[in-house]
């Protein structure tokens, strides 16, 4: 049997570990979450139409939006700051007010900052309606209205944290590695789930009378 016969070897393609870990834990997110919808829905119904509509009109409509949009455009920024560290750029090579120059801490940065005012915006929509006589033990739609905001203003609180570590991490290190890059990817990951989340919460709260 000559060498020419003779198969090469197969080459076996192993999953990326990071990116299955984060499939995982994203996936038990969302089951999570889940149970919050069906929690919201199930209350919802024992309660009734009528009585919903009356809790519901003490919303401030307009003002979740306008929060609700900025957590939204977040996601654009953060994925600008993928781009980034895709290529490997850390920081901005030109002009502040150049984005095209802006790098992956700049992007991060102001990503922070856009998810930093939705739960300021959001402190101040609860202290709102507490002033209102809406809290957590008063009714049963106070009770599901805060469970499922504040456990999702938790999330988004924790992908603060993330950020702020990612960018602690580039400013002290002396030279942008994948690794960073990867810990950058895998953040923006669970950036975009929890605003894919908020829009269902916000359609099913704040929409659906």
């Amino acid at each position: 049997m000559t060498s020419s016969t003779i198969a090469a070897p197969h080459k076996i393609n192993r999953p990326n570990l990071v990116a299955v870990g984060t499939i995982v834990w994203l996936s038990s997110e969302l089951m999570f979450f889940a149970a919050l919808f069906a929690m919201y829905f199930t209350t919802r119904a024992v309660q009734g139409p009528a009585i919903w509509l009356e809790s519901t009109e003490i919303l401030n409509i307009p003002f979740a939006a306008i929060n609700t949009t900025v957590l939204v455009l977040s996601s654009v920024t953060c994925q600008f700051g993928v781009f980034a560290a895709e290529r490997f750029q850390a920081k901005r090579n030109g002009s502040l007010i150049n984005f095209k120059t802006w790098g992956m801490r700049e992007w991060f940065a102001l990503t922070f900052l856009m998810g930093a005012f939705f739960i300021a915006g959001q402190i101040y929509e609860y202290a709102h309606l507490v002033m209102e006589g809406v809290t957590l033990s008063s009714t049963a739609y106070g009770s599901v209205f805060y469970v499922t905001t504040g456990f999702h203003g938790l999330h988004v609180t924790g992908g603060l944290i993330a950020f702020l570590i990612v960018l602690v991490r580039v400013s002290k290190a002396r030279r942008f590695t994948h690794n960073q890059a990867t810990t950058a990817i895998v953040v923006s990951y669970y950036w975009h789930f929890v605003d894919v989340v908020w829009i269902a919460l916000f359609a099913s709260i704040y929409l659906i009378k």
